[in-house]
């Protein structure tokens, strides 16, 4: 019991620093704090919501290993992703009206994980192992559902006639969501059941490098569910600095949401970052891939519903220059996972596109 508390200290930790944030702490820097206290108060809750980010790798490495991929790489991106819609949803309940939120933060987690997160792990891979391989069956797997859901959802209702109050027709909004769930259904019972040998690559069956005695699968679960709801209130927090950065920098608003988005999904570009650099690429492709898709299909039904029935304006549809990012991400991806090998110059590439996403954001 005592060596569990003691490795399992972050956790109190994150909690109490969760508690102080919400009773004073945002309001703490919200005020006119020194210079000091306030770079301080900042790098502390930065360092809480690192340990606990790296805490959820931990957990979800000892599930990863008693569980087996795919049930391993799912149960992180479900959770993840699971979290986020929950956080755009209670945005859109209690906040002001914010049309385009969910579209801007699916598209940012898009860009982020297809051309940032999966440039630097190919990169890096690539250096260090000069070619790797994956299973190829799995990525089209992937692919075959991500690309006409993105499609449907994010540019479709630009050529689609709107209600008065500018949503989309009834007619769109219940094919987006039955599509949504279907696909992503289909996709799981196939992940799951029926083939899960597309998402293992047979080649590469490396060792988890794991650190730290694995206990029973509930224990993880538990552990890994409440880091991550620890990372999504400190992520909250950090909003905070970040905004009053990005105002005394001039930066667009659209910034802070992405960078929010990055600390929530570093559990996953972490977790598949490690994986990448003991060659076990596929590991990384079903957390990237993985956490893609349920982006898609998961928010899309979620913010449909709560704009139906709240009769609150929502915008899917993507500015035409992020159309053409959005297309030119989805080629290239499926130029890049087309032969079961990848090397540097695939990661490097990936990596302009991010960059080209960042300059149009400052555009």
């Amino acid at each position: 019991m005592y060596k569990t508390l003691k490795q399992e200290k972050t956790l109190l930790l994150g909690i109490l620093t969760v508690i102080f944030f919400k009773a004073v702490g945002e309001n703490l820097l919200s005020s006119d704090l020194s210079i000091f206290s306030y770079v301080l108060t900042t790098a502390a809750l930065f360092y809480v919501s690192m340990t606990a980010i790296f805490a959820v790798v931990r957990h979800s490495d000892s599930l990863a290993i008693k569980l087996g991929d795919p049930l391993g790489t799912l149960i992180l991106t479900l959770s993840v992703i699971s979290l986020e819609v929950i956080m755009i949803s209670s945005v859109m309940l209690t906040g002001d009206p914010n049309p385009v939120l969910a579209r801007d933060t699916m598209f940012a987690v898009i860009m982020a994980v297809l051309n940032g997160f999966v440039g630097i792990t190919l990169l890096v891979g690539g250096m260090k192992y000069h070619t790797q391989s994956y299973n190829l069956d799995g990525i089209k797997a992937y692919l075959v559902a991500i690309i006409p859901l993105a499609m449907l959802c994010l540019i479709l209702p630009n050529f689609t006639s709107s209600s008065e109050n500018g949503n989309m027709s009834f007619s769109l909004m219940g094919t987006l969501i039955l599509a949504s769930i279907a696909l992503y259904g289909v996709f799981l019972f196939i992940q799951t059941r029926s083939h899960t040998h597309f998402f293992i690559d047979a080649d590469n069956k490396s060792e988890h490098d794991h650190h730290g005695p694995i206990r029973s699968n509930l224990f993880h679960t538990v552990m890994l569910i409440s880091y991550l709801i620890v990372v999504i209130f400190l992520a909250k927090g950090l909003a905070i600095p970040i905004n009053d950065s990005i105002s005394v920098m001039g930066a667009p608003a659209a910034l802070g949401g992405l960078i929010v988005a990055l600390i929530i999904l570093a559990p996953e570009a972490v977790g598949a970052i490690k994986a990448a650099l003991t060659n076990q690429l596929q590991r990384a492709i079903n957390l990237f891939f993985g956490s893609v898709l349920a982006t898609i299909a998961l928010t899309v039904p979620a913010v449909l519903l709560i704009s139906g029935v709240m009769d609150q304006p929502l915008r899917l549809g993507l500015e035409p220059a992020e159309m053409v990012l959005l297309t030119a991400t989805l080629l290239m991806t499926s130029v890049s996972f087309s032969s079961g090998r990848t090397n540097s110059l695939n990661g490097a590439t990936h990596l302009v596109l991010f960059f080209a996403y960042l300059i149009l954001m400052f555009d």
